[in-house]
Formats: structure tokens, sequence, C-alpha cells
């Protein structure tokens, strides 16, 4: 008989307090047979300890390193501790667990490599982004889905499941700031195969985007700027 495949949930967090208890009580709910992480990025607040009050794993960093590092830590803790599957669950409410079977499903299934949960499939238009944050969507759209030669449609969905080789991938290369969007050529570069799948998400619970219009625009300049940066760059598997 195969053995069970392992899940682990990494919930990186960054000044969470005010919503990762419940993050946490979402997934223990919906996926109990998942293990959780905690990264706690140099929170100031309480971060750590609602996540040690409520009895999941905390690993936490001397200061704030940013979602890339912060990411790759999970990473490696999945890969030494023999991980088949890591799925990325964002702190502040957004990703909802009730949506990770159908996110890793794939994996498990072995039909993909990494799979993103997308918000703009499945047609319900519910999610609507504000005008600076839309333009700079869809143009990462755009742009990863000509590198790919496939169609994708959320480049910026935090919300996403990998397998044991791309989580050893990214033990070794994993994307500084803003990492969403250069991972996935990262990916298609060495050969790992990408899905999108159709999730629904929330409103964040806790805490307040650092994304701004001025950001929006520093961050759509950094992110096409590390991309071709990454395809010129000889990058081992």
């Amino acid at each position: 008989m195969e053995a069970k495949k392992r899940v682990l949930i990494i919930i990186p967090a960054f000044n969470e307090g005010s919503s990762i208890g419940g993050v946490i009580e979402d997934v223990r709910r919906e996926v109990p047979e998942a293990d959780i992480l905690v990264v706690n990025d140099g929170s100031v607040d309480d971060t750590a300890a609602v996540g040690e009050r409520l009895g999941v794993t905390v690993l936490s960093h001397p200061y704030n390193l940013g979602i890339g590092a912060t990411m790759q830590t999970g990473y490696k803790y999945a890969a030494r501790m023999g991980y088949d599957v890591a799925v990325q669950v964002d702190g502040d409410g957004q990703h909802r667990a009730d949506q990770i079977p159908g996110l890793i499903a794939p994996v498990l299934a072995d039909e993909a490599d990494i799979v993103v949960g997308s918000r703009f499939l499945g047609g319900d238009g519910e999610y609507r982004p504000s005008l600076a944050r839309g333009a700079g969507m869809a143009l990462f759209s755009r742009v990863v889905s000509a590198i790919i030669r496939e169609k994708v449609t959320d480049t910026t969905s935090g919300f996403r499941a990998a397998g044991r080789e791309c989580i050893e991938f990214f033990c070794r290369r994993y994307p500084d700031d803003y990492p969403e969007v250069e991972a996935l050529v990262l990916l298609h570069k060495m050969d790992f195969s990408i899905m999108e799948v159709p999730v629904k998400m929330s409103e964040r619970t806790g805490g307040r985007s650092s994304i701004t219009p001025l950001r929006s625009i520093y961050y759509m300049f950094k992110v096409l700027l590390a991309i071709f940066v990454d395809l010129l760059k000889k990058t081992e598997r």
C-alpha cells in the first residue's frame, strides 16, 4: 500500500496577530490531516504567541526579511521534515481553507508540480481589484503567459500548492520581493509543470495591504526586470 502523502500548510505572517488565530482554526477545521507551520517574519505584535498558544509549529525570523525569505524558510522546513506537498496560506485571512483540497488534489495525483489558486477562473466575477492593481495583474498575466506559452490568469496569487521536487527547488532558489510572478517563470524555465485551479478568496480579516498605488508601479517595473534577468541567467534545477 502506498504511504499517504504528507501535507504542510505554511502560513507566512508579519504582524498578523489579529487574524492568524482564525486562519489556523480554519485550516484545522477544513484540512485536519495537514500539519501547520507559521513562519513569523519578525513581527512586533503577538503573531508568534498566538501560533504557539494554538499548538502549531512556529519559526521566527529575528527581524523582517520579506515574503520571499519567509516562504523559503517554510520550504526548507518542509524539505527537511519530508513533506510531499507544501501549501502557502497567507496569515491575513484571505485564503479560504475550504479551497485547499481542490488546490492540492492535482499535486497529490502527480498532475502538476505546482498549482496556483486563481481568482479569475470560474467566471463568478467576485474579485474586483483596484484599477492600479488590476492593470498590474493583467500585464503580468500577458507577460508570463507569453513566456510559458500557456495562459495564466492569476500570476500574483500566493495561494498555491507545491510538490516535493518543487519544494526542493525553492529551498535553493526563491525570489525575494514580490516573488509570486517571478517564481512561475523560474519554474517554467526548469521544466516544472504549472496548473491553475479556480478558488474563492475572502477579504483580509486583519492588518492592511502594503501595496499602495505608488508601490504598484514600483512593483510592476521591479518584477518585470527580475523576470527578464531570470530568462538570461543560467539556472540549475
